[in-house]
């Protein structure tokens, strides 16, 4: 979810080219476009498809089963270990949503900050060109266990960066091995939990009803 305006995520996260309007969206899929930070000289917001699609893919089917990554396993996962080394990417977000299933009162979740404000989920892109020599850009989120705030109603959560981490995530440059502290569960980092209505469920429901409490 981004409902932030374009010129508040432009300063939130010192961007010097937008390329892609951000939104709002309320409710953003697998395989749509997603904002997506990237640093290539300068940072550079874009839209990039939402699921990884490897440079050795044979086609884009595979980006579907790549929405995510988790952070234990980045180094062993061919589908993202370049990535890692050298494409790494902020997903700019005010809020995301993980589906409560064993309760009186079952349904989605809108997991933000007390403030409402915006933050980065750490991310990883390529570059993939299609048999016609067309590039197409695709992102995944990284994945990590929840925090307090999360594990009652789900046992994983995206990994959202300090801001005082987000340049050394996005920098190509930084030293690899000191990236997995970055994507640690943050214990001290506190989100609410809002029942929203599970219109959520269809991908091509975008309103901004979903910001009501069900």
């Amino acid at each position: 979810m981004l409902t932030s305006d374009a010129r508040a995520i432009k300063d939130r996260f010192a961007v010097e080219l937008m390329l892609f309007d951000p939104g709002p969206r309320y409710n953003i899929a697998p395989t749509q476009q997603i904002s997506t930070i990237i640093f290539d000289g300068k940072r550079t917001l874009d839209g990039f498809r939402w699921g990884l699609v490897p440079r050795w893919a044979k086609d884009v089917s595979v980006g579907s089963k790549l929405i995510n990554a988790r952070a234990e396993t980045l180094t062993e996962r061919p589908a993202f270990r370049p990535a890692l080394q050298r494409r790494r990417c902020l997903i700019p977000a005010d809020g995301f949503y993980e589906w409560l299933k064993k309760s009186d009162n079952p349904g989605p979740r809108r997991f933000e900050l007390p403030e409402k404000g915006t933050f980065a989920f750490a991310g990883l892109w390529e570059s993939w060109f299609d048999p016609s020599g067309e590039n197409l850009r695709s992102c995944t989120i990284i994945t990590t266990a929840a925090n307090d705030s999360v594990r009652g109603v789900h046992d994983r959560m995206p990994a959202i960066l300090r801001p005082a981490d987000e340049s050394y995530w996005l920098d190509p440059d930084s030293n690899v091995a000191d990236l997995s502290e970055l994507l640690l569960p943050n214990p001290s980092l506190v989100l609410t939990a809002t029942p929203v209505t599970t219109r959520l469920n269809y991908a091509g429901y975008d309103g901004p009803e979903l910001l009501e409490s069900a």
